[in-house]
């Protein structure tokens, strides 16, 4: 008898575990999940924008009647291609990360589900072991039979319901599985087609490189300059300083007027007037950030060295495509302590942007770069950090309030 309203307790106590407490068990690895759901979201906006500005460049390349610029423009779109794919495999990565976000916590939910299961099984196989005709014999009052009867009849349900939740559950598993193999095989296609785009532009770069060359005969002076200019500064704001004084003295003597004839009436010559401020001058250059990656310390923020960032740096995929973040000119190109491969352009109206911790350079001091052409490469690795700094004169300004 004891044994029997033992029996009849845990079944009652079986069937008062209430749904709501499950669903409360398994909400500890959503946030996980919302993780990476985010993260998907980050890459998926990447490669739609740089899909966008693929388009857009393709078409100004259909439209360039020299050859020169139209080959520009070629490399250009294909480094916003690899871009592209390059956004595309970090949505790969982040989706594998969240079906596997999501096998956990099914997991999770599975083996809650499953619990109750068993204890509803190992209850009923024990009444099931206790013949009806018995309950005549047995010690006991009429009423435990009544009761285990009445349990049964409520149990059946029940059951039915959790075992059809287990069967959706497990279900569920299965598509995760095609998922995440379905996943993977797009993932190695995103890479193999990544690294035939990578191979293409580095093609495509050293044709222009020569001819480059072959235009410019003082790319070789200007560019040793520039070293020496590395050479003697103190630190990298010492190296923007000296930079922004020879841009300043070019500037000088560009605007300097050439030389006048002398008029037939000398009374009547007028005399030259300033020129006017560039337009450009007046605000901050079209600007976009020059790799795919995610921000890991914003302009202000204290870095790894203690000191206040005064820029961004920006986590990305090992030999990840850098590409010019505004049109301008490449004052410096090459290593600098501390700071790996270094790029400083100067942009109109007394801006420079300067681009740290590159692994390879693809263009050279001299070069006239516009917004999007590829200007080197990240380091190999495993999530190099790309810094980038944005100066008016001599002051850091904040990218992001400039970012179009």
């Amino acid at each position: 008898m004891q044994r029997s309203r033992l029996t009849l307790a845990a079944l009652s106590f079986t069937l008062l575990i209430p749904a709501t407490t499950l669903a409360q068990t398994t909400q500890a690895p959503g946030a996980t999940v919302a993780q990476e759901r985010a993260a998907l979201a980050r890459a998926t906006a990447q490669a739609s924008a740089a899909q966008r500005r693929a388009q857009e460049i393709e078409g100004r390349a259909n439209l360039a009647a020299a050859a020169a610029d139209r080959t520009r423009d070629q490399a250009a779109a294909l480094a916003a291609r690899i871009q592209k794919s390059e956004a595309d495999l970090r949505a790969g990565q982040a989706r594998i990360a969240l079906i596997a976000a999501q096998q956990r916590a099914q997991a999770h939910r599975l083996a809650l589900r499953q619990k109750p299961i068993v204890r509803l099984t190992a209850a009923l196989q024990q009444l099931a072991r206790r013949a009806p005709i018995l309950a005549l014999v047995e010690p006991g009052p009429v009423s435990d039979a009544v009761h285990r009867r009445i349990i049964l009849s409520q149990m059946l349900p029940i059951v039915a319901a959790r075992t059809r939740d287990l069967r959706a559950e497990l279900a569920r598993s299965a598509q995760l599985r095609r998922s995440e193999e379905q996943a993977n095989a797009a993932l190695e296609k995103t890479r193999a087609d990544l690294l035939g785009q990578r191979q293409s532009l580095a093609a495509m770069e050293q044709r222009l490189r020569v001819a480059a060359r072959q235009l410019h005969e003082t790319a070789g002076a200007e560019t040793d300059r520039a070293l020496a200019m590395g050479e003697q500064a103190r630190d990298i704001g010492d190296l923007l300083g000296r930079i922004e004084d020879a841009g300043k003295m070019r500037e000088s003597l560009m605007r300097l007027p050439g030389p006048t004839l002398r008029p037939a009436n000398p009374g009547a010559a007028a005399l030259p007037v300033a020129l006017a401020t560039p337009a450009a001058a007046l605000g901050a250059p079209s600007y976009r950030l020059p790799v795919i990656g995610d921000v890991v310390t914003g302009f202000g923020e204290l870095a790894a060295s203690g000191a206040r960032s005064r820029g961004l740096a920006i986590a990305t995929m090992g030999s990840a495509a850098i590409v010019a973040p505004a049109s301008g000119r490449v004052a410096f190109a090459g290593p600098f302590r501390g700071y790996g491969q270094i790029l400083i352009i100067e942009h109109a109206g007394g801006w420079t942007s300067l681009i740290a911790n590159l692994g390879a350079l693809s263009a050279a001091v001299g070069d006239e770069v516009r917004q999007g052409d590829p200007i080197g490469s990240a380091p190999p690795g495993s999530r190099p950090q790309i810094v980038l700094e944005l100066r008016k004169g001599a002051e850091p300004v904040d990218i992001v309030s400039v970012l179009r």
